[in-house]
Parts: C-alpha cells; sequence; structure tokens
C-alpha cells in the first residue's frame, strides 16, 4: 500500500503521507481489555517428540498459560509459530517456556501512497521487453487494502491459462466472489483475524469482509505494477492517455492486509505465508513501520522466508522525508524504494490583485471561479483558533470566509480535507501554501472546490501581499496537463532518506522510481479524494509516496525476472540497482533534491532512479543466496535465538570465522569510519558475469579528496557465463575525521555495459 498523500477516509489512522512508524496496539475489545495480540514464534526442532504435530505443541505451549486464550493464526512459511491475544504477564510466562524464541507483541503498520511508462523508456524499446508469453508466467503479489476487480486494468483478453504453477485462491466475501478474478487477476485473499482480534468485528457496511478494495490504495498500487493497457485513460481529464502498469502481461494476485484500522502484524505475516504457499514471484507492499531490528519487524522476517523461496519482496521506504535516518523497510533481503517525480505538471497559477502570478498545481475540475478576482483571506484572520491558519475542522468563521478564496498552511490534516473545510464554511476557493516542512514540493490534489498549491517561497511572497493589501483579491487560473517538465526527475522532498539506522553499513534506500502524481486504477467504492463527503467515482486516480514508487519497481522486478527465469532475487536487485542513473541525460549535472534544490546524494536516492531498459542487460550482477544473509546476521552478532526468529532454523554461527559487514555483496558501498581507530576499511565484493565475455575495468570517483580509493585488480576479464570473479576495495582516510558525509561512485564497464555502485562514507563517533 505505499504510502499515498491521500486520506483515504477520515476514520482512517492510516496516514498515507505521514511519517512511517509503527506502534503498538493498544485497543482491545472490551470482553478481554487487558489482553493485546502477540506473535510467538518457536523453534519447532526443539517439538517433545510426544507431539505428533506442531500445531499440537503450540496449542499445548499456550494452554499452559491460558485456559481461554485461542491462536489467531499458525504460521507455515514465514515463521514457526503462532499469534494470540495475552495478557503481559501471560506472554512473560509463554516467554519462558522451553522452544519459545519469543514472544513480540502486536505492531500496526501503516500505508505510505499514463506518462509513467514514457518516462521510463518502455515505449519506445518494446523489442527490448520479454515476450508476452515469459511475463504471463510471471505472478505479482501485492499486499495492500485489496482490489476492485472490475478495473479495467485487470482486463484478462489476450491472455493464456493460469500458470500451472499457481496455487493461489480467489476467496468470496462482502460483495466478491470467485468470479470476480480472471486470468489477469488470478488471486485474491483477504486477511482480517488479526485486525477484528484487535478492534472487533469488521463493520460491513463501512469496509468488505472480504479482498473487495473500498479504499483505492491497493487497486492503484497493483495496477501500477502490472496493471492491462487501457485507453484514454485519465483522471477529469488530467494526464490523459494510454494507462499502463509497468508488467501489463503478468498475473497479479491482491492480498488484502490494511482496513480502516490499520495494517496489523498478524495479518501480514499471514498473507505473506500465504502468498509464498500460492508461488508469487514478487511481493509487493506499500507500507512499512518502524525501525525495529530485523529478527523484531514481522515484515522482515517475513521477507526473509519469501528471499529463500526466490520471491523479489519490494517495499516502499516511507513517506518521512527529508529528515535523515527516516526509512522503513531497511533490511538488506527488501528492495527499498524511495520517490522522484516525472516530467509532467498539473499547473494552477494563483493570480494577485497586483498583477503577480505565482504557480502552483491542482487536479480541480468542476465550476469556475468567477471572471473577475475574488476578495482574499488567510485563514489564520479568519478564525479564533490557534491552529485556525491550518483549516482543521470546525476552525473557520463562516462570516469572514463567505464568497472568499482563503490561503490555508499546509500540514497536520489533509491536503484535500482543507479544502472541504473551506467550502463547507462557504469559502469560494483555496490557495495551500507550502511551510518550511515541505519547501517547494507541490503534489496535486482533485480538490472538491477550486484550490492550488504553491511552494514554500512562493506561499510567502503571497501572505506579504495579503498582510499588506487592505482590499486583497486573488484567482486561480487553471492549465490542464503539461509534459516535458525540467528537471526531471527530481527527489520527492516527502521521501524517507538514509542513512540506515539499523546497519549503517548498508546503504538505503536502494532506488528511486516514480511517486508523484502517479495516474492508475481506483476503486469505485470512495471518491478520489478519499473524504467521505467526496460523492465523485472515477476510475483512475492521481496520487503520490512512496506507496506509488514502489509497484514501479514491483513491476519492473517481474519484467527483468519474466527475462531472466534462474535469476535470484538479488541478482534482480543488483540489475536495477547497478543500471539506474544519478545524473540528468541533457546536461549531465546530477539529480536534484527539491526539498533543498541542491543535488541529492545516495542517502536520497540510493543507486540513482531505476533505468529499465538497462536493467534487462546489465552485464554483471552482485548475487547473494540465503547463506550470505546469515553470515550478514552473524556479523551483527544476533543470538543463535534471534537469528532462529529470522530463519525459522537452527543455525550457529562459526566462532572460529571472523564474519564482516564489509564483505557482504551489497551492489552498494556504506563505508563506516570509526573515530579512533583505523583509517583504513576493506571491502570485498564478487561480480558475476550475466552477459557476453568480455574485460571490465574499474573507476571510482570520491567528493571527499581526504578519502583514497583503490581497487584491486583494476579489471575482470569474464570468459563466460556465470563466471565469478573477486575484488577489493581499499578506502583510505588521509585527512582527520569529518563530520560531514561525502559520497562517491564505483563502475566497472566493458565498453557496452557499466555496473555503477553508489558510495557512501561516513565517520562513527561511537569509535
Amino acid at each position: 500500500m505505499k504510502t499515498t498523500f491521500k486520506k483515504i477516509t477520515t476514520q482512517v489512522i492510516v496516514a498515507l503521507l505521514g511519517l512511517c512508524h509503527v506502534f503498538a496496539v493498544a485497543v482491545e475489545k472490551s470482553s478481554d481489555a487487558q489482553r493485546s495480540t502477540y506473535i510467538v514464534h518457536m523453534a519447532k526442532s526443539e517439538m517433545p517428540a510426544s507431539f505428533e504435530h506442531h500445531s499440537h505443541w503450540y496449542d499445548s505451549s499456550l494452554k499452559s498459560v491460558s485456559d481461554t486464550a485461542e491462536m489467531i493464526y499458525t504460521y507455515e512459511n514465514v515463521i514457526h509459530g503462532f499469534s494470540t491475544r495475552l495478557t503481559a504477564e501471560e506472554a512473560l510466562l509463554l516467554g519462558s517456556q522451553p522452544g519459545i524464541l519469543s514472544v513480540l507483541p502486536e505492531l500496526t503498520y501503516e500505508l505510505h501512497t499514463t506518462r509513467t511508462p514514457e518516462f521510463l523508456g518502455l515505449e519506445k524499446s518494446d523489442s527490448m521487453i520479454p515476450e508476452a508469453n515469459l511475463a504471463s508466467e510471471v505472478v505479482v503479489g501485492v499486499l495492500d487494502t485489496g482490489v476492485w476487480p472490475e478495473s479495467k486494468s485487470f482486463d484478462d483478453s489476450g491472455f493464456g491459462p493460469v500458470p500451472s504453477s499457481w496455487k493461489g485462491a480467489c476467496e468470496t466475501g462482502t460483495n466478491f466472489t470467485s468470479s470476480n478474478c480472471n486470468r489477469k487477476l488470478i488471486g485474491a485473499r483477504y486477511f482480517s483475524k488479526g485486525y477484528e482480534a484487535a478492534l472487533g468485528p469488521i463493520d460491513e457496511s463501512k469496509e468488505s469482509r472480504s479482498p473487495r478494495d473500498d479504499d483505492g490504495h491497493g487497486t492503484h498500487t497493483s495496477t501500477t505494477a502490472a496493471g492491462s493497457l487501457v485507453e484514454e485513460a485519465n483522471l477529469f481529464g488530467y494526464a490523459p492517455g494510454t494507462a499502463r502498469g509497468m508488467a501489463t502481461h503478468a498475473r497479479v494476485a491482491a492480498y488484502k492486509v490494511c482496513w480502516i484500522g490499520g495494517c496489523f502484524s498478524s495479518d501480514i505475516l499471514a498473507a505473506m505465508d500465504k502468498a509464498i504457499e500460492d508461488n508469487v514471484n514478487v511481493l509487493s507492499m506499500s507500507l512499512g513501520g518502524g525501525m525495529s531490528d530485523y529478527f523484531k519487524d514481522s515484515v522482515a522476517i517475513g521477507a526473509f522466508s519469501a528471499m529463500e523461496k526466490g520471491i523479489l519482496v519490494s517495499c516502499s521506504a516511507g513517506n518521512a522525508g527529508p529528515t535523515p535516518s527516516s526509512l522503513s523497510n531497511q533490511a538488506p533481503w527488501i528492495t527499498t524504494v524511495g520517490a522522484g517525480t516525472l516530467d509532467r505538471d498539473f499547473p494552477a497559477y494563483v493570480s494577485l490583485g497586483n498583477g503577480k502570478n505565482y504557480s502552483g498545481v491542482s487536479l480541480y475540475r468542476g465550476n469556475s471561479l468567477p471572471e473577475t478576482l475574488t476578495p482574499f483571506i488567510y485563514a489564520g484572520n479568519a478564525s479564533n483558533s490557534t491552529s485556525g491558519n491550518l483549516c482543521m475542522m470546525g476552525t473557520l468563521a463562516p462570516e469572514k470566509v463567505a464568497g472568499k478564496i482563503v490561503l490555508c498552511d499546509r500540514g497536520v490534516n489533509a491536503r484535500v480535507q482543507k479544502g472541504a473545510v473551506v467550502k463547507a464554511a462557504g469559502g469560494a476557493g483555496m490557495v495551500l501554501a507550502n511551510t518550511a516542512t515541505n519547501g517547494e514540493e507541490l503534489v496535486a490534489d482533485a480538490h472538491l472546490l477550486p484550490a492550488t498549491s504553491v511552494g514554500e517561497r512562493s506561499g510567502n511572497a503571497i501572505k506579504n501581499y495579503l498582510f499588506s493589501d487592505p482590499k486583497p483579491t486573488v484567482t486561480i487560473l487553471f492549465e490542464g496537463t503539461k509534459i516535458g517538465i525540467q528537471p526531471s526527475p527530481v527527489i520527492a522532498a516527502f521521501s524517507s532518506r538514509g542513512p540506515n539506522s539499523i546497519t549503517p553499513e548498508i546503504l538505503k534506500p536502494d532506488i528511486i522510481a516514480p511517486g508523484v502524481n502517479i495516474l492508475a486504477g481506483w476503486s469505485g467504492r470512495v471518491g478520489p479524494t478519499g473524504l467521505s463527503i467526496d460523492t465523485r467515482r472515477v476510475a483512475f486516480n492521481i496520487i503520490s509516496g512512496t506507496s506509488m514508487s514502489c509497484p514501479h519497481v514491483s513491476g519492473l522486478a517481474a519484467l527483468v525476472k519474466a527475462a531472466h527465469l534462474d535469476w535470484s532475487p538479488a541478482a534482480i536487485r543488483s540489475a536495477l540497482m547497478t543500471t539506474a542513473y544519478t545524473a540528468y541525460k541533457k546536461n549531465g549535472q546530477s539529480l536534484l533534491d527539491v526539498s533543498t534544490g541542491k543535488p541529492a546524494t545516495p542517502y536520497d536516492y540510493g543507486a540513482g532512479h531505476v533505468n529499465p531498459i538497462a536493467a534487462l542487460n546489465p552485464g554483471l550482477v552482485y548475487d547473494l543466496a540465503a547463506e550470505d544473509y546469515l553470515n550478514f546476521v552473524c556479523a551483527l552478532n544476533y543470538t543463535e535465538s534471534q537469528i532462529n526468529s529470522l530463519a525459522r532454523r537452527k543455525f550457529t554461527c562459526d566462532t572460529s570465522k571472523k564474519y564482516s559487514l564489509n564483505d557482504f555483496n551489497y551492489p552498494s558501498f556504506s563505508v563506516v569510519f570509526s573515530s579512533g581507530r583505523s583509517s583504513v576499511v576493506k571491502h570485498t565484493r564478487t561480480l558475476t558475469n550475466v552477459g557476453s565475455p568480455g574485460t571490465y575495468k574499474v573507476s571510482a570517483t570520491s567528493d571527499n579528496p581526504s578519502v583514497k580509493i583503490s581497487v584491486e585488480p583494476d579489471s575482470l576479464n569474464f570468459s563466460e557465463t556465470n563466471e565469478k570473479k573477486v575484488y577489493a576495495v581499499t578506502f583510505t582516510a588521509t585527512g582527520s575525521s569529518s563530520s560531514t558525509d561525502s559520497f562517491g561512485r564505483l563502475e566497472w564497464t566493458d565498453g557496452k555495459h557499466t555496473v555503477a555502485s553508489p558510495i557512501a562514507i561516513t565517520w562513527s563517533i561511537n569509535g
């Protein structure tokens, strides 16, 4: 559920553009007010011989601490264990029982929230894209708010039989039957037991107890990843053209895990458990939560199991940018996706009574403003509330607002809700001004009244006019859709940033993809703003968030998988990362960060912006297997119990072996110098040839002259496919430690392929 910039419903506690964090579930049913949901990790290998089946052992262990507790789910693939409702005392007692690895509290995850194929070069390179019969063997599983099966993006015309490897199902429920699936949408399941255990039975008058999407987010993400071609797609005439997913011939399987009350980890684990069993090839998850250690993070735990089964897991980075270290989904077996812009915009200008114009963006379509200028007022001057400037519900005085255009400050409540508040108070329109938090980032919305959003600088200039002119007036000029906007892409301000707060030695995010103002399929149950008062219904909607960028990469990963069916998830991610670009093709200058207006860094974009056609033929890849990831957690000094919780088996780190994070074969470099220790850091990597024979030569650059980079050997000769070569990179700090991070780039090239890796260099203050 890629976090979107839409507040899907006024009751949704999931802020789609909000900070991506996890919080413990605190609301219980009145009948068991002292109980909370826990996920119990079991050491299956320690099951006593007296039990014939592990489920009997689970039940016996649970009954030893509670006569009334029941299992919500038992898990087979993602973990060995179950979820249940316990008091804190019972949970503590259960954790002390033999064979119990951990008893972790339930967490709630949040959702993170056309022109894209052309922008990515897919339209011009059809000859390089895998043939339909290959792509149709690939299944993209999407964990989100469900699916609207009537969307034209799920049209199965031209599709052959469902792949024989598919083991999934189309579950029935409220307003959903098995006939809603077809040869495109081949699976649909819903997972609500954890949600209902915490918050009570689903109110089926408000949301469907079925795979049906009442929210829109899940339909948007799944059609972005793998929607069929739909001609004449648009939102109120904006962004007209042919809508298509990244992998138009791939199959889709929807797993509904997010509800009005949130996305609960017990349900997420159950969905991932079933998706693995169903045989999906790619898992797309536009949701996130917090910064827990990997063995405590349900998404990371489930993704580890998926990786072992050959499934690539793509997750949104979060919408907590531009704050440093604000990432979700940081595990190295997850592909973590940030967001950039397209070269398309929806301009709507603010024209002031003093003759000055300021550019903004809007998706409003409806009754026009009067041809004459309209009285203009600042929301803070039309309210008795201290938060009146934010246009919160019930804060505006109708007698001061009626018939006027109102300037509201961005922040706290949803952008579209501010417009609804102005409209309810009798306002004629709205200018939404960014504050320092959002800077110059502009996100278009399908407002309920004439409205536009402007950046901080324009907002300040408009306020100066408002405060200085005794009778300020204004109008808004809507200009439709414009393409060819430059520079593009730029990194979205909301996109969560590195460095990695859990493992600084792993550079995150991995990559960025389009995530601003994305057109894709929508639910027929809700309007484009997601507000309950929005009675409009649309087949397509335009929304923003890393929730939108994630399914782009999920679909592109499906394309790479179709072209290379034997590649591991790590090889596919490597191909996407090492072919990404970090500079504009027209002028060679570095990609910009919209939050600063300055060049972005690998902490903002990872390896760069995805370049799908190049990713189909990367030349070389950095591959990883399950054993490499186990060595990685050994380097983190995980205990045997922690590794068992993550990997579902007993694994003991070799005490005679020196494990190093610097030897982990990741496609990027995060170099950590420890103050007071060695000024030399050495990394080793292994490259695998997936192209034709050739000799690759290396180059390495750094923006910090006090850090020297040397590579040994400086050339690699590959004579056959799948041949592996090892190289070492030595980073030497020649000056004193620095408080400023620095960045560089390492590239191997044979004249046809460029295999690039970003470098981030930092100094640890811990020594």
